[in-house]
């Protein structure tokens, strides 16, 4: 597409869907994030968005040290959540899990399993790009993680 024709400016946020807020703002603070603020919405202007109808949600809006990515951590009051897709296997089909970039995957894996996380399959190294792995959070939320390899960071 030509860059006269696309009117995308960005992607505000990816949200998920949590029973504990505290416990997953406390999750990803570990991880790095701060948190931006924590609300709740409510009503019915907010249902005719979503199309739930006449909603109450608590939000937390985490965001990145850089300040560009987001995170919406929301739990429902009502209407009551209806599905769970939490332990969903790495080829479910829908939204899956969120990548982080971090300065040490084996530094912030540690402090992660400590506070519960659990790691699916290994660390493991992607050419020499990056070292990468999947864990379970809070609920069993599956993120990403991914270290880009010294030797690689000014080819990027």
């Amino acid at each position: 597409m030509a860059e006269g024709n696309n009117k995308l400016m960005r992607m505000d946020n990816v949200g998920i869907v949590v029973e504990s807020l505290d416990e997953a703002i406390s999750f990803f603070t570990e991880l790095g994030l701060l948190l931006e603020g924590r609300a709740t919405i409510e009503g019915e202007w907010a249902g005719r968005v979503t199309g739930l109808g006449n909603q109450q949600v608590e939000i937390a809006m985490m965001v990145t040290p850089d300040g560009h990515s987001r995170l919406e951590l929301s739990r429902f009051l009502t209407p009551p959540v209806i599905a769970d897709h939490r332990k969903a296997p790495v080829n479910a089909l829908g939204y899956l899990r969120v990548m982080f970039t971090v300065v040490d995957i084996d530094d912030t894996l540690a402090r992660l399993l400590k506070i519960g996380a659990e790691l699916v399959g290994e660390v493991v190294k992607y050419q020499e790009l990056y070292r990468l792995c999947y864990i379970r959070g809070p609920e069993g939320i599956l993120i990403g993680l991914a270290e880009q390899l010294s030797s690689n960071r000014n080819a990027l």
